[in-house]
């Protein structure tokens, strides 16, 4: 199975378990990580998803969308490392990464 690694806002981590294809936010979800809000369901409409990537594996994911950019910019930690974990699909070369919930606007 393949797995990432989750830290949540206390700084606790948890490993969980992925399937490609789903999103960031469905596999931390789907790992009992209720902190992640994801308000509109994947819609790419709330930013209740937001992560931050390991900067040493951000080079992993493509291209944020104008949509998914504008989402993040207004958020107050918004950092170089952020994307939406609804707009992530987990592929096989992501397997290892290692994101950071980030903290709630």
């Amino acid at each position: 199975m393949l797995t990432i690694t989750v830290t949540d806002r206390d700084g606790d981590t948890t490993i969980a378990d992925a399937d490609i294809g789903n999103s960031l936010m469905h596999i931390i979800r789907n790992a009992g990580l209720d902190e992640l809000l994801a308000i509109c369901g994947g819609n790419c409409s709330c930013a209740t998803c937001h992560v931050y990537i390991d900067p040493e594996q951000s080079d992993l994911l493509p291209a944020m969308t104008a949509d998914e950019k504008d989402l993040l910019e207004s958020s107050d930690h918004f950092n170089a490392t952020s994307r939406l974990g609804c707009q992530v699909k987990f592929t096989e070369a992501l397997a290892g990464l290692r994101v950071t919930i980030a903290p709630e606007d």
